[in-house]
C-alpha cells in the first residue's frame, strides 16, 4: 500500500493576453494585490498561434507570462482560476472596450515535474478539480527540457516560454533547497469583485 504525503507547496503562474497594454497593466496590478509580488515576468510577446480568441479578443494580441514570489498550495487552482475570471468580467465592465473579453487570465502551477493549467473545458485528457474547474498538465519535464503532450497549446511548445519556464522552476527549486517549501501560500482571492474593489 502506498503512503501518502502531503503536496509541496507549488509556484503560481499567470498567463495573460490582450490587444491593449493598459489591460495588461490592470491584470498585473490586480494580481499582485491578491497573491504578493511577481518574482518574474516574461516580455510581452505577439500571440499569433492562433485566431481562436479574435472574435472576442480582437486582433494584435500580446502575451506575457507572471510567476509570483510566494509558494502556493496546489489545492487552491480552482479558486484562483474562478478569482481571474471575475475579475476579467470587473475589467470588462469598468471599461468600453468593443471587445467582449478585452483581458484573459490564465492561471497555473509549476511543480518540479509538470506545468498545469486551470481551465473551464473538460477535455479527455483533463481531470475535474472542483467548483466546475479543470486541470490540465500543459508540460511535463524530462532529462533538462519541457516537453508537449499532444494537446499542448502552440505557444506554450515556443522556446521563449520553455525558457521562462526553466527560471521558474529554477526558482521553485532554490526555495525548497532554502527550506522554503513549508511557507504559507497567497492568501486565497476574493470571489466577489466589483468596479470599488
Amino acid at each position: 500500500m502506498g503512503e501518502t504525503r502531503t503536496h509541496r507547496p507549488v509556484l503560481l503562474v499567470m498567463a495573460a493576453f490582450s490587444r491593449y497594454p493598459e489591460a495588461l497593466d490592470w491584470g498585473r496590478a490586480r494580481a499582485e494585490a491578491e497573491f504578493g509580488p511577481l518574482v518574474l515576468e516574461s516580455p510581452r510577446m505577439p500571440f499569433e498561434q492562433t485566431k481562436f480568441y479574435e472574435r472576442s479578443m480582437g486582433s494584435g494580441l500580446e502575451k506575457t507570462l507572471w510567476a509570483f514570489k510566494s509558494l502556493m498550495d496546489p489545492l487552491e487552482l480552482p479558486t484562483i482560476k474562478l478569482a481571474t475570471n471575475d475579475w476579467e468580467q470587473a475589467y470588462q465592465r469598468e471599461h468600453e472596450w468593443p471587445e467582449s473579453r478585452p483581458l484573459n487570465l490564465d492561471p497555473g502551477y509549476i511543480t518540479e515535474a509538470k506545468l498545469v493549467l486551470a481551465t473551464t473545458k473538460d477535455r479527455d485528457h483533463r481531470l475535474y478539480l472542483g467548483n466546475g474547474i479543470f486541470g490540465e498538465v500543459t508540460l511535463y519535464y524530462h532529462a533538462g527540457n519541457w516537453c508537449a503532450r499532444p494537446w499542448t497549446y502552440p505557444d506554450y511548445q515556443q522556446p521563449a516560454y520553455h525558457e521562462f519556464f526553466d527560471q521558474c522552476r529554477k526558482y521553485l527549486r532554490e526555495q525548497y533547497h532554502r527550506g522554503d517549501d513549508a511557507t504559507a501560500s497567497p492568501r486565497p482571492p476574493r470571489r466577489s469583485l466589483n468596479a470599488k474593489d
